[in-house]
């Protein structure tokens, strides 16, 4: 394990579970891991296991106001699209799993993910935030059903996801896929702000 395994919760497939996460939550049922290029007109995504076989995979519009982004499994069943709505005070991004369910993630703009985030619809708290490179999912009843962790220093946008209840894994994996969404749009906005502010003020 690195040396940021105590507090970081990123681990590589075929590592051990992250230490903190075992001594709070005990040894989760499987990981999975999610790579993608920082700069992709589609944003393809792709999640794999600990042998690192893909067993989903998320493709964005090139060009979509919306944001709009599918989910499918290995086979190329869909499990999930995923949408956002623009022009509104909060970040709102929607969820519909194939099955019917569906749910949402809320945020105010121009903030690092609050500390805790509720998926309306569900019951379910995302509790993290975007320096700590950290999340927690939790049900409604308090129990964990995954840690998210987010490699630093890295040219690709890379994330493990230890998982505690392998049945809810599918919207769990829709949640990291939306999540990993509006971190990439704060990044942007924050970007443009400071080349906005730099460039009023020459």
């Amino acid at each position: 394990m690195g040396v940021f395994s105590k507090y970081h919760r990123f681990h590589e497939a075929g590592e051990e579970a992250n230490v903190n996460n075992v001594e709070r939550f005990g040894v989760p049922a499987h990981s999975l891991f999610t790579s993608s290029k920082v700069i992709s007109l589609h944003h393809r995504i792709e999640i794999t296991d600990a042998s690192e076989q893909v067993v989903y995979r998320a493709q964005s519009k090139a060009i979509s106001l919306h944001d709009r982004t599918e989910i499918f499994d290995a086979a190329g069943n869909s499990i999930a699209k995923m949408w956002k709505k623009v022009f509104t005070l909060h970040e709102r991004h929607f969820i519909e799993m194939a099955d019917g369910t569906s749910f949402q993630l809320s945020n105010e703009l121009w903030h690092l993910v609050k500390d805790v985030t509720n998926i309306e619809g569900l019951g379910w708290q995302l509790r993290g935030n975007i320096m700590a490179l950290n999340f927690e999912l939790y049900d409604s009843d308090g129990s964990v059903i995954a840690v998210i962790g987010q490699k630093m220093f890295s040219l690709h946008d890379k994330y493990c996801i230890d998982i505690y209840k392998p049945e809810l894994e599918k919207p769990v994996v829709a949640i990291l896929i939306t999540l990993q969404h509006m971190i990439r749009d704060r990044e942007n906005a924050r970007a443009a702000s400071s080349s906005s502010s730099s460039s009023s003020g020459n």
